[in-house]
């Protein structure tokens, strides 16, 4: 599915001459109005959160956050000009411009808590499952929210860790709010979830066998905020001014976990015991360009790009 999705943003691509020609509108007022595409998770709640207190609305921006299912999903939503930046996970940025489709990060989205489980995600198995080590996966189902993306790259990483080889895994796609549902009734043998529909699938009594992120690479920056190179070329002060109200508002939800967690009932239905309960992101402003080399090199073992990859190209 992500490969019919990135060919159809290819597509796109060439059809509209590097797409994105429309990227915001200015109102009367001088304030642009931008849609961001963002997976509805806690990973996003600084771009909520510094919605909600001023921050886009002090560079003159309006924001309309529009929910994706994940990184895969809003590529072509970017490059097509229905976002003028989204936010994905960095295994989706890096198999778009391996396929020359010029996007570009422009900042930090989140980060691993690189502690070993204490993550905001990771690997799960039903209560009673036989299943206690990521050594066992191979040839179990296990549910990721895209294939061949970040979920089933980090957790091969977990299963060479255990001293295993990855090899006949069954991945199926499910969006993460299905996920716990899943575990409990045993559609799947396991799932990669995040929070807060990982709390939510510990509190049904999942068991977390790995801590994918932190088996990946320390401190990982999972996912960035990114856009077109044309925007970036034709846009640049939009560009800066929203790279400004991220990066404000990332220290923001850092600095004021409770308020994070609390703008959660703005976007999800998770209830407000769940949200207390749950492990947040790091938030981070700086990416961590060795981890996301990192994950390029493991993509690059996996085949899930054909020549290695220089991050440098695609991050901040």
């Amino acid at each position: 599915m992500r490969r019919l999705v990135l060919a159809a943003a290819a597509i796109l691509l060439t059809s509209t001459a590097c797409a994105g020609s429309e990227p915001a509108t200015t109102s009367d007022g001088g304030v642009q109005k931008i849609k961001v595409g963002a997976i509805p998770i806690v990973d996003v709640a600084p771009l909520h959160l510094g919605v909600k207190k001023g921050f886009f609305k002090e560079q003159n921006l309006e924001v309309e956050v529009v929910n994706t299912t994940g990184g895969a999903a809003a590529v072509p939503g970017v490059v097509s000009g229905e976002f003028t930046f989204a936010f994905g996970n960095v295994v989706s940025l890096i198999v778009a411009r391996s396929q020359n489709i010029p996007l570009k990060a422009v900042a930090e989205g989140n980060s691993s808590t690189g502690m070993e489980g204490k993550d905001f995600g990771g690997i799960v198995v039903p209560k009673d499952s036989p299943i206690t080590s990521a050594a066992q996966l191979p040839g179990k189902s296990v549910a990721v929210n895209n294939q061949k993306n970040i979920g089933d790259t980090t957790i091969r990483a977990s299963v060479r860790k255990a001293g295993a080889e990855p090899v006949d895994i069954r991945f199926t796609e499910l969006p993460f709010p299905d996920m716990p549902a899943a575990i409990a009734n045993k559609r799947v043998d396991a799932a990669w979830i995040v929070e807060p529909f990982f709390t939510v699938a510990k509190n049904q009594g999942a068991k977390v066998i790995a801590s994918n992120f932190v088996d990946a690479a320390p401190d990982l920056t999972v996912a960035v905020y990114f856009t077109t190179e044309k925007v970036l070329q034709e846009n640049a002060d939009l560009a800066k001014r929203f790279t400004t109200a991220i990066e404000k508002s990332l220290q923001y939800a850092q600095d004021n976990p409770d308020e994070a967690r609390a703008v959660l009932s703005d976007y999800t239905k998770i209830e407000a015991d769940v949200a207390a309960q749950m492990t947040l992101p790091a938030w981070p402003q700086e990416v961590n360009k060795e981890s996301v080399q990192t994950i390029a090199d493991l993509m690059l073992e996996d085949g899930l790009i054909k020549e290695k990859f220089d991050v440098s190209s695609v991050l901040p």
